[in-house]
């Protein structure tokens, strides 16, 4: 996606973040990471704040306000501080975070803080004055229909627990962009988790072993397990082919792996994708 630049928007915009967040020297755009139209590190004469956007009349531009809104109730997110309208365009302030990604190979000393993470976000209640598709209707067609309770729940799942989204700071490990969360099982992003640790380097068998320090994951069904590794691998499957960029081969590769794992210890049977 194009960036535009802090310097690039409507004066009517710059004048109403000002008013937010203070003077601004300067505007740094994100580089990576981040899917938005306007995402850039503002820095005011006081401190810090990343700011995202995009023009009002976009197609997406309601994908924004419902990232806010879902970040506003996410534990380990990052705070949002305003959002505005002016100038044609929604933007939205978040808290500054500083940090660095997270290492997920084996021995890693960032692997305790992930569980800790991952175990404070299985706690989290989805927000229910947001609608968004559950994960199980999400995920439709690439499982068995007779398995989708597996797939049901009705916690703030991210979905999307990329190391890329996540910085380990002074507070522990804190998780950013929450544009695809949805409900789900309170294990689900520990599951999310396990193709990131095998991709990493972990067997399925060691990354499993760290996922069952979460309490909710430890207590999920195995076929619940089963059938959302299968079904995770024919999603991913699936976007490779349609979609083939860089990254996705080893990510689905990694997929496989697990839901071939899973495969030994039962549940719904894999979709082809």
């Amino acid at each position: 996606m194009d960036r535009t630049a802090w310097t690039e928007l409507p004066s009517a915009a710059r004048e109403a973040v000002e008013k937010l967040a203070g003077p601004i020297e300067r505007g740094e755009t994100a580089d990576s990471g981040v899917m938005s139209r306007l995402a850039c590190t503002l820095h005011t004469t006081a401190s810090r704040v990343f700011l995202k956007g995009t023009r009002l009349d976009d197609e997406t531009a309601w994908l924004y306000d419902y990232e806010a809104r879902v970040t506003r109730s996410a534990p380990r997110a990052p705070r949002v501080l305003w959002q505005v309208e002016a100038g044609g365009w929604l933007l939205i302030g978040y808290e500054f975070l500083e940090g660095r990604h997270p290492q997920l190979a084996p021995a890693s000393d960032d692997l305790a803080a992930l569980v800790d993470m991952l175990t404070m976000l299985s706690s989290a209640p989805w927000p229910t004055e947001v609608r968004k598709k559950p994960l199980h209707v999400r995920w439709a067609g690439f499982y068995p229909d007779d398995c989708a309770q597996y797939l049901q729940g009705t916690a703030l799942t991210h979905t999307d627990v990329s190391p890329l989204n996540m910085l380990v700071t002074a507070d522990g490990i804190r998780l950013l962009d929450w544009a695809l969360a949805c409900p789900g099982p309170d294990w689900a992003d520990t599951a999310f988790s396990v193709v990131r640790l095998v991709h990493a380097g972990h067997s399925p068998e060691q990354a499993e072993q760290v996922a069952r320090a979460v309490p909710a994951y430890r207590a999920a069904a195995p076929a619940a397990v089963s059938t959302f590794a299968h079904a995770l691998h024919a999603v991913w499957a699936s976007r490779e082919k349609t979609d083939p960029l860089p990254h996705r081969a080893a990510l689905t590769a990694a997929a496989r792996a697990w839901a071939d794992h899973r495969a030994l210890i039962g549940g719904c049977d894999q979709v082809t994708a």
